[in-house]
């Protein structure tokens, strides 16, 4: 791999990481007045406050059939209780779990050469019903169904199912970077496993181009543009662009999870800070909502563009789970 394209993969990688890290103590905040209260203007890694305004995680329930089915364990206990953090236990610069099953995902593609769903299960169930291997409180619903019918005695391959959440797309990045011109089809696998919904799928595809394009050294904004479809266009950068952020993401999209309001979010705050990854991501954090997984697809998107040795120094060295360059499997773009 050459400098510049580890580069870029590197940034693509990181940038995720950087980006769902930062915005994790402010995670689904939909009062943005009070995001401000408890945090100021986020620009290094916090922990999270108690009590957190916006939490629903009282209202959210899972009751494992049995073990097999076990992985809330030792933090069942705090779901029941009100304004309780998603991620009270996570320490400044750690990572939630879909990113921490992300670098699960890495050593999967490390490991095996390439993309195998197979292994990748294998270790996403050791992880996920293996005690104190994480200590997050907050599991999200696809975790949910996928232990809820394996529990039931289903072959992990068919577990999966058809969510809408833009969490889905949080190993993108990871894939591209490992797997270069590679990754179409192993993304669309391993999206499709868990997330198989055709708004889900088409985000999926439409980022997956976006960052082999980055990859090969094109222009942010007019891959952004080139690519994205039906998710966004030149006209909607024009209009939003006059406008702040809080307006843009709250009354012309939903800071909210879905991915059909998510996705053109994140591409429009990829969009606007083409040039300043630090911007991006301070800016999808003070947003509010969904913005630790929308973070994932801002972060990767410009930090591709800018490439790892542009990200801010204190971000990278900060992280808990710093996953520096993007070793290993050479790109097959290279």
């Amino acid at each position: 791999m050459n400098h510049v394209l580890e580069d870029r993969c590197g940034g693509m990688v990181t940038g995720a990481y950087i980006a769902d890290a930062l915005a994790m103590p402010a995670h689904w905040y939909y009062d943005r007045a009070a995001l401000r209260h408890d945090y100021g203007e986020i620009r290094c890694y916090l922990a999270p406050k108690h009590p957190h305004p916006d939490s629903i995680v009282w209202r959210s329930s899972y009751t494992p059939l049995n073990e097999r089915g076990d992985i809330l364990r030792e933090q069942a206990k705090y779901w029941q209780q009100p304004g309780m953090h998603y991620h009270p236990f996570l320490r400044p610069g750690e990572n939630t779990l879909n990113l921490q099953l992300v670098r699960v995902l890495d050593q999967s593609l490390s490991e095996t050469g390439g993309y195998d769903l197979n292994d990748y299960l294998e270790r996403y169930i050791d992880f996920m019903l293996t005690p104190g291997k994480h200590h997050d409180t907050y599991v999200e619903e696809y975790h949910r169904h996928f232990f809820t019918h394996l529990s039931r005695g289903w072959k992990p391959q068919r577990c999966g199912g058809a969510d809408v959440h833009i969490g889905g797309l949080v190993g993108v990045g990871m894939l591209c970077a490992r797997l270069g011109k590679e990754a179409p089809a192993a993304v669309l696998e391993h999206v499709g496993f868990s997330h198989g919904d055709a708004d889900m799928l088409d985000a999926a595809k439409t980022l997956t181009r976006m960052l082999l394009a980055l990859m090969l050294g094109e222009p942010l904004r007019e891959t952004i543009l080139h690519h994205a479809g039906r998710w966004f266009s030149e006209r909607k950068a024009a209009l939003w662009s006059k406008e702040p952020d809080l307006v843009v993401i709250g009354r012309h999209v939903s800071p909210a999870c879905y991915i059909r309001e998510s996705f053109p979010a994140a591409l429009y705050l990829a969009w606007k800070y083409a040039d300043d990854f630090e911007s991006a991501v301070v800016a999808n954090t003070m947003v509010g909502g969904d913005n630790c997984h929308r973070g994932t697809v801002v972060g990767a998107l410009v930090g591709a563009a800018c490439g790892l040795e542009r990200l801010p120094k204190a971000l990278r060295e900060g992280l808990l789970m710093n996953c520096g360059k993007a070793e290993g499997v050479p790109p097959k773009t290279a």
